[in-house]
């Protein structure tokens, strides 16, 4: 009888954990229908009215590897001191503890399906040493996400475009192919396999899905969903009285500076369509491990967070993919269903940031905190969506964007940039010398896809001093 107690009191404990289902995106600015926008999202939509969503969200630097690295360990990229997507977070700060690693150091089972930590441009692979058991899909290059059936390649039905680094189908394509025939597809099987296998103990299950980063080639039924003629109006326009170290060349998406040709009008339709078809197709691989969550039947004490690592810009400001500090690259969606019926369905005007993802899930798990961490606990928000708990969000970027390919390996500049309750303030210092070298001021809230300028504007330069000395708090120069 004493065993039979003891088991039961054990058995108690262990179930007493909640789980946590922890899902990412890349490359996905907040297109989604709980967001307002026309995407086809319909199960990260289900997902919404079950979690609070944060309507303002930002990343701590808009390219993967430093996104992630940061969100990760719940350091900002100065803290790690990484900005480039060529150096792996552990070759700077080798005894670094990533958020996996601190859930298994508590006794849970951690799982990585799909991409998570960064995929291809560093020399270590992944992050093993934080995973309970290898990782599945996490290394690869997108470029290499064709699609492929028992090792053929389906009649092509659309080609256009071209890109560095992907491959010879172009930067969009448009096959008739099952979703398995692409990563993301064999991410959400693999997924519902692990769900099987962890469920009846305490896990961090991490799921990262490749899309919807480019190539734009999501299986045709994605494509089908969408009449490109409905899709949002494409404004190109550069923001009025912006510095020129504010943009990037855009050399992901368009190639190599000397090799780019003007995007026509019909190109940047294809591009815009593909990325609504590869967010579709996405959200409908995250519905089959939603079920699968569903049918587990661990839902009931499983913490589920959606996320992406950095937003996106699909033709504004000029621009196409990331590493700006612009609006469009730095918020992300951010969706956080914890174990609070009340909870649901609730949307908040807080500010985010990603690197909050750390100390927040080890909040609401009640695990112990680690030493230092750079982000705050967002559950007094969890408890509460009209409550606040930082006054700022802060993204970086260096210029070159990809400086560690350049002969001299270190940037000529780094722009610090804030996001307040009514304002983005950007300012671009001299990597050297520290010297602020140009300023942007976005009136953000009046004018949410930043068309001018206003670091110069007389009327504002109250505003403008007030985020100054905001941003100069947090780095100092």
């Amino acid at each position: 009888m004493r065993c039979l107690f003891l088991l039961f009191f054990a058995s108690s404990i262990y179930a007493a954990k909640p789980n946590v289902l922890f899902i990412m995106a890349d490359d996905f600015r907040p297109e989604m229908g709980s967001y307002g926008s026309t995407a086809l999202t319909p199960y990260l939509d289900k997902l919404a009215a079950r979690s609070v969503q944060f309507e303002r969200a930002y990343c701590q630097q808009a390219v993967c590897n430093p996104s992630r690295s940061s969100l990760l360990t719940g350091l900002r990229p100065d803290t790690l001191r990484l900005w480039n997507n060529g150096t792996h977070f552990r070759e700077l700060n080798p005894e670094v503890t990533t958020l996996p690693l601190w859930f298994k150091e508590q006794g849970y089972t951690t799982r990585c399906v799909g991409k998570i930590f960064h995929n291809w441009h560093t020399a270590e692979k992944g992050d093993r040493r934080s995973w309970s058991a290898d990782e599945f899909l996490h290394y690869a290059n997108h470029g290499a996400d064709t699609p492929q059936i028992q090792g053929t390649l389906p009649p092509n039905l659309v080609k256009m475009g071209g890109g560095r680094g992907y491959p010879e189908q172009g930067i969009t394509s448009c096959y008739d192919v099952p979703d398995e025939a692409y990563y993301d597809g064999r991410v959400a099987v693999e997924a519902v396999r692990v769900m099987s296998e962890v469920k009846d103990k305490p896990f961090f299950l991490a799921v990262g899905f490749w899309k919807p980063h480019a190539p734009f080639n999501a299986p045709k039924k994605y494509w089908d969903l969408y009449e490109r003629s409905k899709l949002p109006v494409l404004n190109g326009a550069r923001p009025e009285g912006a510095p020129e170290i504010a943009f990037h060349q855009s050399t992901e998406i368009l190639g190599p500076v000397n090799k780019q040709t003007p995007v026509s009008e019909e190109l940047a339709a294809e591009m815009r369509h593909g990325y609504f078809a590869n967010i579709s197709y996405m959200d409908a691989q995250i519905g089959k491990v939603l079920e699968a969550l569903e049918k587990s039947g661990a839902a009931d004490n499983t913490i589920i967070v959606f996320f992406a690592d950095h937003g996106y810009q699909i033709g504004e400001h000029s621009l196409w993919g990331k590493t700006s500090d612009f609006e469009f690259d730095a918020h992300v969606p951010l969706l956080i269903s914890d174990l609070r019926p009340e909870h649901r369905g609730k949307k908040t005007r807080a500010l985010a940031e990603l690197v909050d993802l750390f100390p927040t899930l080890v909040d609401l798990c009640e695990l112990p905190q680690p030493r230092k961490l750079d982000g705050v606990s967002l559950v007094p928000v969890l408890r509460d969506p009209t409550q606040s708990v930082k006054s700022g969000a802060f993204t970086q970027h260096p210029r070159p964007a990809y400086y560690d390919r350049e002969p001299s390996k270190q940037p000529k500049a780094m722009g610090y940039s804030i996001r307040t309750d009514q304002v983005r303030y950007t300012e671009w210092r001299d990597w050297v010398t520290k010297e602020v070298t140009a300023r942007e001021l976005y009136l953000t809230e009046q004018d949410p896809a930043e068309l001018k300028n206003h670091a110069s504007d007389p009327a504002q330069a109250a505003v403008l001093s007030a985020a100054e000395k905001q941003l100069g708090e947090k780095f100092p120069r």
